[in-house]
C-alpha cells in the first residue's frame, strides 16, 4: 500500500517504490493535469535547505572509488556549448572531446581503458546540428538541441514549436525547451500544461527536456509545482536552468525536482530523468549531485537515461582530479583542453 509521508516539509508519495524493472520503460506519455494535486503541494524551505547541506558534509568518496564516481559523472554529461560565436570548428572539436572525454593513458592507467566512457549527450544551437550530427555519426552519442525560443521563451508559441519540429527533422536525437516563467510566476498552470504538450507532440521521438529556469520562479513551492506540471504534459526530463540565469542549479531547488519526480513516478508509474545545469563547473560538485540522485531516487538514476549534468567547464576540472588520482599532482588546464 502507498503511503504519504511529509519529508523535508514537503508532501510525497511513500513506498513501495516501483523498482527499475517495474516503472513503466521509455517514455514518460503524461497525464491530465492534476490541479487538486498542485494546490495540495507544500514545501518547507528550512527543511529543504537542511537536508541538502546534508549530502556534501556526508558523503566523501576517496580514491579510487572517487575516480570511478567521477568516470559516471562523465558518462551522465551534456557536453554543452550555446555561445553567441560558435562555429562549426568549435562544435566538431566538442564532438571529438565528447568521444574520447579523458585521455586514453589516464583511462589506462586507472584500468578503465575497456569501460568506453563517452558522454551522455553533446547540446547544441539548432545552427550547430549539421556538424555534431556529422562529428558524432556511429557514436551513439545522443545530439540534444535547445529551443522553443531558448533562453528566454517568449517569442509566440506557434514559432517556438516550428523551431522544435525543425530540430527534430534536422535529425536532432533530444529537445531542450524553456518553460514560459511568466504562467508559473501568475499560475496559469492550464497555460503551462498546454504550452509542454504542444512542445511533447512536436517532438515526436525525440526526448523532451523541459527547463524550468528554477532562479526565476521566486518560490520552492513554484519550483515543484512547475515540475511536476511539466511531467504531467509528457515531460522526459525536467532540466533546473538554462545557464543564463543569475541563479542556475542549487542543490535545494534540485532535491525539491527530485522529490516531485518520486512523487510523480509513485502516482503515475511513469520514470522521468532530471538534468541540473548551470553553474556546476567542479568536479567536488558534480559528487555532490551524485549523491543527491543516488540517495533520493535510487540507483537507476545514476544512468545517462534518467540523469544528466549540463556542462562546459566541468569536464576539464573531472579529467583534472583523475590525473591527480594517477600522478599525485595537479596539472595545469590547458593539458586538458575542451577540443
Amino acid at each position: 500500500m502507498t503511503t504519504v509521508e511529509r519529508t523535508g516539509g514537503a508532501t510525497v508519495s511513500a513506498g513501495p517504490w516501483p523498482g527499475p524493472d517495474e516503472a513503466h520503460a521509455g517514455r514518460n506519455p503524461g497525464c491530465a493535469l492534476d490541479l487538486d494535486w498542485l494546490s495540495a503541494v507544500r514545501v518547507n524551505r528550512s527543511a529543504v535547505d537542511r537536508r541538502a547541506a546534508t549530502i556534501p558534509a556526508r558523503r566523501s568518496v576517496k580514491k579510487d572509488w572517487q575516480a570511478a564516481w567521477l568516470l559516471k559523472a562523465i558518462t551522465c554529461m551534456d557536453l554543452t556549448t550555446l555561445a553567441g560565436d560558435d562555429t562549426p570548428g568549435r562544435v566538431e572539436r566538442l564532438c571529438a572531446k565528447a568521444r574520447a572525454p579523458v585521455r586514453a593513458d589516464l583511462l589506462s592507467a586507472l584500468g578503465a581503458d575497456e569501460l568506453g566512457i563517452r558522454v551522455g549527450a553533446v547540446c547544441v544551437y539548432h545552427a550547430m546540428l549539421e556538424p555534431a550530427l556529422r562529428s558524432l555519426e556511429g557514436s551513439g552519442i545522443p545530439v540534444a538541441a535547445v529551443s522553443a525560443g531558448f533562453p528566454a521563451g517568449l517569442s509566440p508559441l506557434e514559432e517556438r514549436v516550428r523551431e522544435v519540429r525543425a530540430s527534430v527533422a534536422a535529425g536532432a536525437d533530444e529537445i531542450d525547451i524553456v518553460i514560459d516563467r511568466a504562467h508559473v510566476l501568475t499560475a496559469e498552470w492550464n497555460a503551462v500544461f498546454d504550452e509542454v504538450r504542444a512542445f511533447h507532440d512536436a517532438c515526436g521521438e525525440a526526448h523532451l527536456k523541459t527547463i524550468i529556469a528554477t532562479g526565476d520562479l521566486a518560490t520552492l513551492r513554484n519550483v515543484a509545482r512547475a515540475s511536476l506540471v511539466c511531467m504531467m504534459a509528457g515531460a522526459d526530463f525536467i532540466k533546473t536552468s538554462t545557464g543564463k540565469e543569475p541563479t542556475n542549479a542549487t542543490l535545494p531547488v534540485s532535491l525539491v525536482m527530485v522529490r516531485t519526480i518520486r512523487d510523480y513516478m509513485a502516482r503515475t508509474g511513469h520514470r522521468v530523468g532530471f538534468k541540473a545545469a548551470g553553474g556546476i563547473s567542479t568536479a567536488k560538485v558534480s559528487l555532490n549531485y551524485l549523491s543527491l540522485m543516488k540517495e533520493e531516487l535510487g540507483r537507476a538514476w545514476l544512468e545517462p537515461a534518467l540523469f544528466r549534468i549540463g556542462a562546459s567547464s566541468l569536464l576539464g576540472d573531472i579529467e583534472r582530479q583523475l590525473e591527480h588520482q594517477v600522478t599525485g599532482r595537479y596539472s595545469a588546464n590547458f593539458r586538458h583542453p575542451m577540443g
